[in-house]
């Protein structure tokens, strides 16, 4: 017998639940904010519709289904089955944060402050929660496959982003690596710079976005779409001296091109999302590869 679908509903703490938790009643963290001229009212609003939001969503779910709940810290500890349905309630980022965790599963993305947020990713309101699920759990449920990234490590260490995988110095050291592409006929180059950034059309939104448009107009490269097997790299602040050197700043890669790094210093790292805690670690000599990633993220 097969099993009933399960509702897996992701959210994470608001403002309003942080702020209480850090001084521990309401009226302190009242005074808190007051003290720096802002006022509570709002951050205790934005709290109050995220948990109605989340409260319509999970009345919304068929009374046959199962359903669980997991907050964004206890993400990378949740279990997915293959028939879990992923409703995201809350920010765009944080359909991002649950991608890394998934292997086909459907996502809803579900805005819970329209307005305030973009909606690139969480398209759609409280209301439609019911109608989606339904249609999530039919195996011809249309969705779209956002292309991700990753990078694997000479180690078998992996990692896989929605946005974007940062390589680099943890903290603002600068890092030293050896930079180039999977091909005999190019040339690699030892570099010293803020680290490496390498995105996906989802990501064109954000970072990568922002690294772009530093970027001189003519022959600025355009920005691949979310379903697109086409990635972007950039290296920031690349420093020349006599032994690194700035001519392997930019470039993209396809289906089946990666993008090589080789340490060259005591300790860098790769984080994708913007989740430092969930790192690779990487010490001297060793190589990461960073590509398109096989997997998708099916988004409703």
């Amino acid at each position: 017998m097969s099993l009933a679908p399960r509702a897996v509903l992701v959210h994470r703490a608001t403002e309003y639940e942080e702020l209480v938790a850090r001084h521990g009643t309401h009226g302190q963290a009242a005074f808190f904010l007051a003290s720096r001229g802002r006022s509570i009212d709002e951050v205790a609003d934005r709290h109050a519709r995220n948990h109605r939001a989340l409260a319509e969503v999970a009345a919304a779910v068929p009374l046959t289904w199962r359903q669980a709940r997991v907050e964004r810290r206890d993400v990378d500890r949740f279990l997915f089955a293959p028939e879990d349905v992923v409703v995201v309630v809350g920010q765009d980022g944080l359909v991002a944060n649950v991608a890394k965790y998934l292997s086909g599963q459907p996502v809803i993305g579900v805005d819970t402050d329209p307005g305030r947020n973009p909606g690139v990713l969480v398209r759609h309101r409280p209301g439609a929660a019911g109608r989606l699920l339904r249609h999530a759990a039919r195996p011809s449920a249309r969705a779209d496959e956002l292309t991700m990234v990753e990078a694997v490590a000479d180690d078998t260490q992996r990692l896989t982003a929605l946005n974007e995988i940062y390589l680099g110095a943890p903290g603002h050291r600068t890092a030293r690596y050896r930079l180039g592409l999977d091909a005999p006929s190019d040339a690699a180059e030892s570099q010293a710079s803020s680290g490496v950034l390498v995105g996906t059309g989802t990501g064109a939104t954000g970072w990568i976005r922002s690294v772009r448009q530093e970027r001189p107009e003519p022959g600025r490269l355009a920005l691949p779409a979310p379903t697109e097997d086409r990635l972007l790299w950039y290296v920031r602040e690349a420093w020349p001296s006599p032994g690194t050197g700035t001519s392997l700043v930019a470039g993209e890669l396809t289906a089946r091109a990666r993008l090589s790094l080789t340490v060259e210093s005591e300790h860098l790292v790769a984080f994708g999302d913007g989740m430092e805690d969930d790192a690779l670690a990487l010490t001297w000599g060793q190589t990461v590869r960073v590509g398109v990633c096989e997997d998708r993220l099916r988004l409703l």
